[in-house]
């Protein structure tokens, strides 16, 4: 599927057929975003709309709500696709999610870029089968309700979780539900990504009850040492996933041998790409084990 940027061309596509992306703001020449909305809810035969793309200043979800009975064939909506150069991710603000959840019950994809301000009070969805939150800081809060929120159809989630300064904090008691698996019987893939708690994820990771459901698993983006590595070595099998990603890792050759070794004999694919190297002296708090350890995660302001 397509993603073309919409414009007040007189030739449009079928509204089917296509991802729409809207995009209004200081970088580009369109109109303000009340009048971009307006021109694209005018123009566009909305009932037949399938994926919607929601870029800089297109950060209004009560719009799509307000407009719940004309789309009636939405399925996937990403919100704050937005580029590094246009804002930094932890000014992306989001905002409470259960109302879009809630006037979709068709939705089936759902990816969120940016994490100040987002929360997710939903206690479940039938429908949806992907969910992707990009965040250099996820609020705790709403990686909690995600973790125990019902979803059933669920097939893919993948979560970063972000640094402390930037509204993170996620700890792997509040993944707890996730890990156990029980609420999301679908889930194949699960990533917990872009946290500076990545050993510590990788060790319940090893136990966790979800893993022997999922044909791939990401832990990338992170603070993931030995240390971790070493759990994932020790704990259950992973050889029946077909994929791992361990990329931005901070792991030693050695170790990287021994992964590769074990796992991919058996036929999965490890990902151990981007190998970073910490910082010496470290920085932050000396007496916090992760600001004084020099390892930093692939996505923080």
């Amino acid at each position: 599927m397509t993603v073309p940027p919409y414009t007040p061309a007189t030739l449009l596509p079928n509204a089917a057929s296509v991802a729409w992306r809207l995009q209004s703001g200081p970088y580009t020449t369109d109109e303000d975003a009340e009048v971009c909305w307006e021109r694209f809810t005018s123009t566009v035969e909305l009932e037949k709309v399938r994926a919607l793309v929601l870029g800089h200043g297109m950060d209004n979800v009560s719009w799509l709500t307000d407009l719940s009975s004309r789309l009636t064939g939405l399925e996937a909506v990403f919100l704050g696709d937005i580029e590094y150069e246009e804002e930094m991710i932890s000014s992306i603000d989001q905002s409470d999610l259960a109302p879009l959840l809630g006037a979709f019950p068709g939705l089936r994809e759902l990816a969120v870029r940016g994490g100040d301000g987002l929360a997710f009070p939903v206690t479940g969805h039938a429908g949806l089968r992907a969910l992707r939150i990009e965040s250099g800081g996820l609020p705790p809060e709403a990686a909690e309700s995600i973790a125990a929120a019902d979803l059933p159809a669920l097939e893919r989630l993948e979560l970063w979780l972000g640094d402390d300064w930037y509204g993170g904090g996620t700890t792997v008691e509040q993944l707890a539900p996730l890990l156990a698996g029980a609420r999301k019987p679908a889930l194949r893939h699960l990533g917990l990504q872009n946290s500076p708690i990545q050993d510590e994820l990788a060790a319940a990771v090893a136990s966790a009850a979800v893993v022997p459901q999922l044909t791939s698993l990401s832990l990338a983006m992170g603070t993931l040492s030995d240390e971790g590595a070493e759990a994932l070595l020790h704990g259950q099998p992973l050889t029946h996933l077909h994929e791992l990603d361990l990329s931005h890792h901070f792991l030693s050759d050695a170790m990287m041998l021994r992964i590769w070794t074990a796992l991919e004999s058996a036929g999965v694919r490890v990902n151990l790409c981007g190998k970073q190297e910490a910082d010496d002296e470290g920085w932050g708090d000396e007496d916090d084990e992760y600001e004084g350890s020099g390892r930093y995660i692939a996505v923080a302001e």
